[in-house]
């Protein structure tokens, strides 16, 4: 595969320095990039049966002239012919062409054609976009034909040339890097041949086993790049080992007014685990809303306090900051634990206080927002850091608080679900724990879909939790496109609750507003002096507002499930029962089904499912924070099965001995080594 990846593309027959400068535009620049530049579908010219056909579709026919073709003109070079056809002998149909009248002294009554277009079946009419006359030189009836990204003067037939060319000098020279053992085991196709299957296969069959083998190798390659990368991180050994006793981690679960689920347990146990390891845990806690990862963390946290070391506790906004900071003080209470917190509003004089008091090791644990990142930040031994929310801390954030203890040991937390298989690719070399079951007695949010016409009777609903001394968020979508109008919506729709319940106070979230203004109004919610909170932004995760029980999201079509989710977990917080309204009116049969699947289900990890089925895991994770892999052929949507089967394999041979050392591994070696990743002599 070197070999290919030092060939010019010069190199392949009848490509020049021009041509070639347009495919460098598309990220080639090899014959390897050449050859590994996959199409991402397929147009299908093989002959089908018109009674099979369903009505819309794209189809090919072979078909039989049957009258003379008519040609209406409309103005310049503009036409629409329509000609009279049979197909199998049994199907009179009408065939339509635009802007191809040039083709009417072709249509010979009683010839044959091979036409492709879409299919009206109702009208019984073909909308023609391609046709083939008998003795034409290379005939497409019949094959799958790959479709490729393209752009610029690159034409799909060009470069469906090009790399049939390269194919044809250069497929002898495909060298396969996964061992037998797994081609073997997995029954896959040899990478040569799944490489000429996938630019042209024979049927759909040969296609999708090509991208079955490709897929594999993918993301095996990628889980034994992360795995090598965990493996020579923790052979130097260079973090802490925790020294601590069991017996004073299970007085502190005991002493909890409250029974920790068995998932909590478990991942407890995990977390011991780690932290008496020598090297730095780093560990993904994902779990649903409400599921208790709070009291978790804790109990890491205390582990850390009693081996003789500083935590630290991260989280997004101020108002996490002291709930946490206030949750961590009462769990602690009795063990003579200090608790500090940082964040920006503090004054002048308290500021230097904390950092005294951190500084020399009189804070055991502290809670604070990014400002616990600052330059002038210093602790006396920190042992163990827990960031609230992954997606909003860039891995450099992260990495600095490494460099303010000995390799601390990071715990990272979030509330978006995610499939076990997708967590461990996205987020890396991180190990992945999962809470999944909801602590005992939390009452199910009852989730209703209505249309834009109820708002009237959403807003009497409200009316009457309010009467009961409730409260209640309106969420409306932010509009990323114009924020002005985003803000207007929010303005209006906050004078309209407003007036409809006049003797309640009704406050307003937006993005305009300054963070002290923002703090402000959930100050304020929090404390019960604002009763309904209309929001452009997404409320803040983990905002705790036992006393809201009714969650109404306007226009929820306009965001996804897993976000949806998300904002009804804002509810349901405290003893009564509470409610999420999703308004919405969406015209789509998708819209809808994501709609139903909100009311059905409560469970976060089957809506991230629904949610990554329906768009996908770039929209999952949202573009601009995602860190997600870009994979060639993978869709991890879809390629569960293969990505946990990768990284089994991946991690079967990283633990081998003979992997370092067989020549057999050399290829693979080779390729990773390519990479920078091989930190051992190669041979």
């Amino acid at each position: 595969m070197n070999n290919l990846h030092n060939i010019p593309l010069q190199d392949v027959h009848g490509l020049g320095a021009a041509r070639s400068k347009d495919l460098n535009a598309l990220g080639i620049h090899s014959v390897l990039d050449l050859i590994e530049y996959f199409p991402f579908r397929y147009e299908d010219y093989r002959l089908r049966n018109l009674a099979e056909v369903e009505d819309g579709e794209r189809i090919t026919v072979q078909a039989k002239v049957y009258s003379l073709p008519q040609v209406q003109r409309y103005g310049r070079n503009k036409s629409r012919m329509t000609c009279k056809m049979m197909v199998e002998d049994q199907f009179m149909i009408t065939t339509v062409w635009f802007n191809r009248h040039f083709l009417k002294d072709r249509l010979i009554v009683g010839k044959e054609v091979i036409i492709s277009g879409k299919w009206d079946r109702r009208r019984q009419v073909l909308t023609v976009s391609e046709s083939e006359f008998p003795g034409a030189n290379s005939s497409q009836a019949g094959t799958l034909q790959p479709v490729y990204s393209i752009g610029g003067s690159i034409t799909q037939k060009w470069i469906r040339k090009v790399i049939h060319q390269a194919l044809q000098q250069y497929s002898a020279f495909i060298k396969d890097p996964i061992p037998s053992l797994f081609t073997e085991k997995h029954n896959l196709i040899p990478r040569k041949q799944a490489i000429l299957s996938i630019h042209h296969p024979q049927d759909t069959l040969d296609g999708s086993e090509a991208r079955r083998r490709l897929v594999y190798e993918e993301l095996f390659l990628f889980q034994l790049k992360l795995m090598i990368f965990r493996s020579t991180s923790r052979s130097k050994a260079d973090g802490i080992q925790h020294d601590f006793d069991s017996e004073d981690i299970r007085k502190f679960v005991r002493s909890l007014p409250f029974q920790l689920t068995d998932s909590q347990k478990n991942v407890i146990a995990e977390l011991l685990s780690d932290l008496r390891k020598p090297y730095s845990m780093n560990r993904l806690l994902q779990g649903d809303v409400g599921s208790g990862k709070t009291v978790v963390a804790a109990a890491a946290l205390y582990a850390n306090f009693k081996s003789g070391f500083q935590g630290a506790m991260m989280v997004p906004t101020e108002i996490l900051a002291e709930q946490h900071f206030l949750s961590l003080q009462e769990l602690f209470a009795p063990y003579g634990l200090e608790i500090g917190l940082l964040v920006g509003s503090l004054t002048n004089k308290q500021r230097r206080d904390i950092l005294a008091s951190l500084q020399s090791g009189l804070i055991d644990i502290v809670v604070g927002t990014h400002a616990l990142i600052q330059e002038n930040v210093y602790f006396r031994n920190l042992g163990l850091v827990v960031t609230d929310e992954q997606h909003r801390f860039g891995v450099n954030q992260r990495n600095i608080f490494r460099h303010k203890g000995l390799n601390p040991d990071v715990l990272t937390m979030t509330a978006t679900p995610i499939p076990r298989t997708l967590a461990i690719t996205a987020f890396g070399d991180m190990d992945v724990s999962t809470l999944k079951e909801l602590p005992k007695g939390r009452k199910v949010i009852k989730t209703y879909w209505v249309k834009h016409n109820l708002m009237k009777r959403v807003l009497g609903f409200i009316h009457k939790e309010l009467q009961a001394h409730r409260q209640a968020y309106v969420i409306c979508p932010l509009i990323e496109e114009s924020d002005k109008i985003d803000v207007q919506n929010a303005i209006d729709l906050h004078s309209e609750i407003q007036e409809v319940l006049a003797d309640y106070k009704v406050g307003l979230l937006h993005g305009r507003q300054t963070a002290d203004e923002k703090e402000q109004v959930m100050s304020k919610f929090s404390e019960n002096e604002v009763h309904v909170l209309v929001s452009t932004t997404v409320v803040e995760v983990g905002v705790n507002v036992p006393n809201a029980t009714v969650m109404v999201i306007y226009d929820a079509d306009r965001f996804g499930l897993s976000q949806l989710h998300q904002l009804r977990g804002r509810v349901g917080r405290g003893q009564a029962q509470s409610y999420c309204i999703l308004i919405a009116d969406p015209k789509s049969e998708m819209g809808q089904e994501r709609m139903r699947s909100m009311t059905k289900t409560n469970d976060g990890f089957e809506i991230a499912r629904m949610d990554l089925e329906l768009r996908g895991p770039g929209d999952f994770f949202g573009t601009k924070q995602s860190g997600m892999p870009e994979f060639r052929v993978a869709d991890l949507a879809h390629d569960f099965e293969i990505l946990e089967m990768a990284r089994e394999d991946a991690a079967e041979l990283v633990k081998s001995e003979e992997f370092w050392t067989a020549a057999k591994y050399l290829p693979l070696r080779e390729l990773l080594d390519k990479d920078q990743l091989l930190e051992k002599e190669l041979d």
